[in-house]
């Protein structure tokens, strides 16, 4: 698609090309109430009514990004350089695509579907509140794409997506933010997930 023949549906990235060195590697496909752990992510998506769009692997990619039906997967050859340089590749993919971007993370298990749509509520530019601070999951119009094409090393969307004027923070519910990093994070999310889905 020309970048110039823009699509009205944002292109959903799922970063999916992180280390995993603080969890002993493989996370994104260690077993989670009954998923690996990347595909509540890709679930995430699918409930929330989006459309299938790219997961941003490392180049040894992790099989549930292979296994994701409909989504296309996107090698990022510069992936141990850090987490930016996967946002990069994501913007650089919607623009050339011509569309917006939603950004998620694939390691963030507990994201709401209802969390995904309120970002895309306002048609502007919209992060998730972390505290104080501006992060992902978030929505960036395609006019504003250009700053994040530029990111590169360990520094991901947030300090970009806060310089952004007229940013608009949506608040998640409480403990859906959670980060698998650790073998103990997995336990609690599967407990919630087990809890949710029951």
């Amino acid at each position: 698609m020309a970048a110039d023949a823009a699509r009205e549906a944002p292109l959903v990235a799922v970063l999916a090309a992180g280390s995993a060195t603080r969890f002993g590697g493989g996370k994104l496909d260690a077993e989670c109430a009954g998923k690996r752990v990347g595909a509540w992510a890709i679930s995430a998506v699918a409930r929330a009514g989006l459309e299938a769009g790219v997961i941003v692997v490392p180049p040894d990619p992790p099989a549930f990004a292979t296994e994701a039906g409909g989504w296309k997967v996107i090698i990022n050859p510069d992936a141990a350089e850090g987490l930016g340089t996967s946002v990069a590749l994501a913007a650089r993919r919607a623009l050339a695509e011509g569309a917006d971007l939603l950004i998620l993370l694939a390691d963030m298990p507990l994201i709401e579907p209802a969390h995904l749509r309120d970002l895309l509520s306002g048609g502007a530019a919209a992060a998730t509140a972390h505290g104080l601070r501006a992060g992902v999951p978030a929505f960036v119009p395609r006019a504003l794409l250009g700053p994040l094409t530029e990111l590169a090393g360990e520094g991901g969307a947030g300090p970009v997506l806060a310089r952004l004027d007229d940013l608009r923070l949506v608040t998640a519910s409480q403990g859906t933010l959670l980060d698998v990093d650790r073998p103990q994070d997995l336990q609690i999310a599967a407990k919630v997930l087990a809890r949710r889905e029951a």
